[in-house]
C-alpha cells in the first residue's frame, strides 16, 4: 500500500467514526492531544532559549579548514552553490570537490569553478574507488585523502553559504570538547510538490532538532554542513566505519558522542537547495527518510506518535461526535502547532517555503502521519536507482550487488 493511498484511506474513513463506536479511543486520543500540545509548548520554549543566545565570534579563532564537498551530478543553481563555498572571509582554507564518474556533468562545472578563482586553494579528485555501500561516504574518503588540515567540513553540493559561513561554524570548536559542529538550514525550491515536502523541514523536522538539543544535547549531525576535527574522524574510524550507513550524517555525530565528544548546533543558518522531483521520487525520499529514523532510533521513531497533533485533535474532534470539548481540544491543539510553525519556520528560521504555505501545514502533518505509519511496514529502500534493505543499525545491504571495476584516480 503506498503512502498517499494509506493517507486517502484514513480521511475516508474518517466520517464514520463516532463516540458510540469507539469510547475506548476517547481518553489515549485526549492524551496523546495534551502530549501533543507539551511539545509544541516546550518547542517554543527550545527554539527562544536557542536563538536568544548571542552569537558570539571570535576573530582571532581561524583555524585552517579543509572543505570536502562530495559532487555527483547537477543540482539546481550548481555553480552558483558550490561558488558560494568560493567567496568565503576566511584566512586559510581549502575545497576539495569529489566525484566518482569520469563523464559526471558536475566535472564542467567544477573545473570551471578551479579557472575563476586561480587564487583558492582548489582541487577535483575523480576516483571510482568505493570503501561501501553509501557512495557518498567512498566520495568523501577519495577527498579526505587530499586534506591537508585537521578540521575537515562535509557540506553537500545543493548548499548555499554566504560569506561569514566559515567564520561562524568553526567558532564552537574553540572548546576543545566539542568534537562535531552542525548546522540547521532552511530550504529553497521551486517546484510545488518539493515545497510541500520541505515545508516538514523548517515545521517539523527542524523544531524536533531543538527540542533533542535543549532535552539532551545533539547527539547527531545533519548532511548539509558537518564540521569535524580529523581526530574525531580517526577515532571512531575513519568514513570506513560508516560506509555501509545509510544515515551517515546521524553516524558522524552519533559516534563521536557516544565517544565522549561534543556535538554543537551552530547558530548560523544557511540555505538548502532543493531539486524539484516527481512524486514518486518525493515518496522515495521521504519513506527513506521515515525508515532510517526507525532504524537508527527506534525509540524516537515510536515516540514521533505524540508529537501528531493534528491528526491525533481530528480524530479526537470525530471520535467525540463533535462535541463542544472535541472543538476545544481540535482548536487548542491546531492553534499550537501553527504557532510553533510559525515561530520557529517563519521567525526564526525565516524559511521561504514556510512563509509562503504556512496554511498547509495540517495538510503536510497528515502526510507526515500516513509516511510515519508506511515507515513500519518494511526495511527495503530505494536510493539513487539501486534497491537496499537496512539492517537492525542501520546498515545498508545491496540487493543486487554491481560488479566490482578496476578503479581509477585523477586529481586536477
Amino acid at each position: 500500500m503506498e503512502p498517499l493511498h494509506a493517507l486517502s484511506i484514513l480521511l475516508a474513513a474518517l466520517p464514520t467514526i463516532r463516540i458510540e463506536t469507539v469510547p475506548y479511543l476517547l481518553v489515549p486520543l485526549f492524551c496523546l492531544c495534551l502530549t501533543a500540545v507539551g511539545y509544541y509548548g516546550y518547542a517554543l520554549y527550545a527554539a527562544h532559549t536557542f536563538f536568544a543566545q548571542k552569537r558570539l565570534v571570535d576573530p582571532n579563532f581561524h583555524p585552517p579548514i579543509s572543505i570536502l564537498k562530495p559532487v555527483c551530478g547537477l543540482e539546481p543553481y550548481a555553480y552558483a552553490n558550490l561558488a558560494s563555498f568560493c567567496h568565503q572571509a576566511y584566512p586559510t582554507y581549502q575545497v576539495i570537490f569529489s566525484v566518482q564518474d569520469w563523464h559526471d556533468s558536475s566535472i564542467t562545472v567544477i573545473r570551471q569553478l578551479i579557472h575563476d578563482f586561480p587564487a583558492l586553494d582548489l582541487q577535483l579528485v575523480i576516483d571510482d574507488r568505493t570503501i561501501g555501500a553509501n557512495r557518498k561516504i567512498s566520495n568523501l574518503a577519495n577527498a579526505f585523502a587530499k586534506a591537508k588540515y585537521d578540521i575537515l567540513l562535509l557540506a553537500d553540493s545543493d548548499v548555499h553559504v554566504e560569506p561569514d559561513y566559515l567564520q561562524h561554524v568553526v567558532q564552537p570548536l574553540s572548546d576543545g570538547a566539542v568534537g562535531v559542529v552542525t548546522c540547521l538550514y532552511r530550504s529553497l525550491t521551486d517546484g510545488w510538490l518539493t515545497k510541500v515536502e520541505a515545508l516538514s523541514s523548517a515545521t517539523e523536522f527542524l523544531p524536533g532538532v531543538l527540542v533533542s538539543d535543549r532535552l539532551e544535547g545533539t547527539k547527531f549531525a545533519m548532511g548539509q554542513t558537518i564540521v569535524i576535527r580529523r581526530s574525531v574522524l580517526e577515532a571512531i574510524g575513519g568514513f570506513e566505519a560508516i560506509a555501509n550507513y545509510l544515515a551517515d550524517d546521524f553516524q558522524l555525530g552519533h559516534l563521536p558522542a557516544q565517544a565522549g565528544y561534543k556535538i554543537a548546533l551552530s547558530h548560523h543558518v544557511i540555505e538548502h537547495v532543493m531539486a524539484t522531483s516527481t512524486v514518486m521520487g518525493a515518496l522515495q525520499r521521504q519513506l527513506r527518510w521515515m525508515v532510517c529514523i526507525r532504524v537508527s532510533r527506534p525509540w524516537g521513531y515510536v515516540g514521533l506518535l505524540f508529537t501528531h497533533g493534528t491528526v491525533n485533535s481530528l480524530l479526537f474532534l470525530l471520535a467525540t461526535g463533535g462535541s463542544l470539548l472535541g472543538w476545544a481540544v481540535f482548536g487548542v491543539t491546531w492553534v499550537s502547532r501553527l504557532t510553533m510553525a510559525w515561530l520557529i519556520g517563519v521567525k526564526h528560521l525565516q524559511d521561504p517555503v514556510a512563509k509562503q504555505l504556512l496554511w498547509l501545514v495540517p495538510l503536510r502533518d497528515c502526510m507526515s502521519f500516513a509516511l510515519w505509519c508506511y515507515g513500519f511496514t518494511g526495511n527495503t529502500i530505494v536510493w539513487r536507482g539501486r534497491r537496499f534493505r537496512l539492517t537492525r543499525d542501520g546498515a545498508l545491504v545491496l540487493h543486487s550487488p554491481n560488479v566490482p571495476t578496476r578503479a581509477k584516480s585523477v586529481v586536477s
